[in-house]
């Protein structure tokens, strides 16, 4: 941010530092509803060296002496203190000329030009997400993998990362025993044909239920399973049409979310390498066998039964633990990457805790630069015809319900493609909702708060873009040449410039944590003060000069806010 360069310098000098260690002391104040408050603030505490001696009383004292040190000037027209920090108001022209200028200038580059970000090395990064079970429909638990994988990946090359985006999918298992065995028994291959998805998932549903009952069928599965791992043709024949058609299916679907992947994957292209992991830990001394015929690696390395990891069946057959070992082996020799992230739910944490040690224990240092990241459970989805197995039904109901929203509204336009518009925003909605809180945390959903237009919603940014994309195409672009900073003054506009300017602060902790709710709290809140905004600050029949400057202040507000909204992995819409 160049005002902030500009205070920093200004403050060196007065400080006797050097500037770049005042990037991380000096942050912009979050605007308050109740009051005006300062634009920047330097925390005294994070100047002073040892923090830990010293009292709050002295780091009082010391930002009273410091404010006294300092003196108001050209950038500065305020001083005061706070609770441990000094306060900074900027002259009110200099705030509105800069940032503005700033975020039109660096476009969809804005806040991630700031000084918190430079230095930062060039990472490979690897994301792996989504992750669905191949032949089960895309159930609604991996909605959230898909979302939250999506963010992470786009926050990271939106921050010049270089990423790969994996789906690694469940095709490989025990499930294809039971699958290929309940095929033989149920299937039907025109129902295969005309609703692939459906009829194996109804086919999977039943052969369970069988091999629950019937040691034959369990039996059957085992065998057929262990066919797939010796190459049986037919088997693998039937394996790769369940496949095929479960990965045309998924296509379809990440279109309509917006996602897309780099790389399909999935367990089964390292069914053969993981055979070679199995002989490593064998040659290390690390594979156990027990009086089942199973091969365990012991973590604790004292036989505590929490720390051991099954890594082969006791026909010799690899496990989804076995796997995932090769997988990450395989992406370090192929991506040489600097860090690997995995979006999961939560209940695999163990999981891999338990495959990053063995890593470690195998002589693979790069295990700690492998990420989980974990997310709760989405409790209560339903649909009108009641619980959801399948993501697509979600969709369908997210859009049937907005088309309906949007029909009974009478501010809506008439829209060029309804059904589309009625997905992006319905999308908004189901991802705000969903990224609102802590990651990990389990939320009960609900239809009725998905899709208020008023309030904290995803409707909400939608509409509040698609207002002010409304205002420059109703006022044209003749005003945006130049504007009068003088014509910015009053506090609705303050509080939004105040409000620009912490937007790179926001990136960063959200770079730092991984946690989408930082950017949606703001995105939340700058459009809470650009309909204050847009109710006070009037265009049509103000001076030309005022009505440029405003339309000006609208056009940085609607690009921040599809700044932030596409690194959520939400589609801005122009009209609703």
């Amino acid at each position: 941010m160049r005002l902030l360069i500009q205070f920093r310098s200004l403050l060196s000098r007065v400080l006797d530092l050097p500037p770049e260690n005042l990037i991380k002391s000096i942050s912009a104040v979050p605007i308050s509803r109740k009051e005006e408050v300062a634009d920047f603030q330097l925390s005294v505490d994070s100047l002073l060296e040892n923090n830990n001696d010293h009292s709050r009383p002295d780091i009082q004292i010391q930002a009273m002496r410091l404010a006294e040190k300092l003196k108001c000037d050209t950038v500065v027209s305020e001083i005061s203190t706070g609770q441990g920090t000094v306060n900074f108001k900027i002259n009110r022209e200099l705030l509105t000329k800069t940032v503005l200028q700033q975020v039109i200038e660096d476009g969809s580059k804005y806040g991630l030009k700031s000084e918190l970000f430079s230095g930062l090395p060039q990472k490979r990064i690897v994301v792996e997400f989504s992750s669905p079970n191949v032949a089960k429909k895309f159930h609604v638990g991996h909605l959230r993998s898909t979302i939250i994988g999506n963010f992470i990946a786009n926050l990271k090359e939106a921050l010049g990362h270089q990423v790969t985006r994996i789906n690694y999918l469940g095709d490989w298992g025990m499930q294809f025993g039971l699958l290929g065995t309940g095929f033989q028994l149920f299937g039907y291959e025109e129902k295969l044909q005309s609703s692939p998805l459906q009829h194996l998932f109804e086919v999977y549903v039943q052969v369970n239920k069988e091999a629950a009952d019937d040691k034959n069928v369990a039996q059957s599965a085992h065998e057929f399973f262990q066919r797939l791992e010796l190459g049986d043709m037919q088997a693998l024949a039937l394996w790769r049409k369940f496949r095929d058609l479960s990965i045309d299916e998924y296509m379809r679907i990440y279109k309509r979310l917006g996602v897309h992947f780099d790389e399909y994957s999935g367990e089964s292209f390292y069914r053969e390498k993981s055979q070679e992991v199995l002989k490593l830990l064998d040659s290390k001394g690390l594979l156990q066998k027990t009086l089942k015929g199973t091969a365990v690696v012991d973590l604790s390395g004292n036989g505590d039964p929490s720390s051991i990891c099954t890594v082969m069946r006791s026909d010799g057959t690899s496990l989804y633990a076995t796997r995932d070992l090769a997988a990450a082996i395989d992406r370090m020799e192929k991506y040489n990457f600097d860090k690997m992230i995995y979006v999961t739910d939560k209940g695999q944490k163990k999981h891999f805790q338990q495959v990053f040690q063995m890593l470690q224990i195998m002589g693979y240092d790069w295990a700690e630069r492998c990420q989980h990241v974990p997310f709760g459970v989405v409790q209560g989805m339903k649909t009108r015809r009641g619980d959801v197995t399948f993501l697509e039904d979600v969709l369908n109901e997210i859009r049937l319900r907005m088309l309906q929203n949007m029909a009974s509204i009478k501010t809506t336009k008439e829209l060029e493609n309804p059904q589309e518009t009625a997905e992006q925003v319905g999308l908004a909605a189901l991802i705000i909702q969903d990224f609102r809180g802590f990651l990990l945390s389990d939320y009960q959903f609900s239809w009725d708060r998905v899709f208020q237009s008023r309030g904290d919603t995803g409707v909400f940014l939608q509409y509040t873009h698609a207002r002010l994309h409304s205002l420059e195409e109703t006022f044209g672009c003749g005003y945006l040449n130049d504007f009068n900073t003088a014509c910015l003054q009053e506090p609705q506009s303050v509080s939004i410039l105040q409000h620009l300017l912490r937007f790179d602060e926001v990136l960063y902790r959200s770079s730092q944590d991984l946690q989408p709710r930082h950017i949606v709290s703001y995105l939340l809140t700058l459009s809470h003060l650009a309909a204050v905004a847009h109710r006070t600050l009037h265009i049509r029949n103000s001076p030309p000069e005022v009505a440029g400057a405003r339309l000006h202040l609208f056009r940085a507000v609607r690009s921040v806010l599809a700044n932030g909204m596409k690194l959520l992995g939400i589609t801005p819409v122009c009209r609703m």
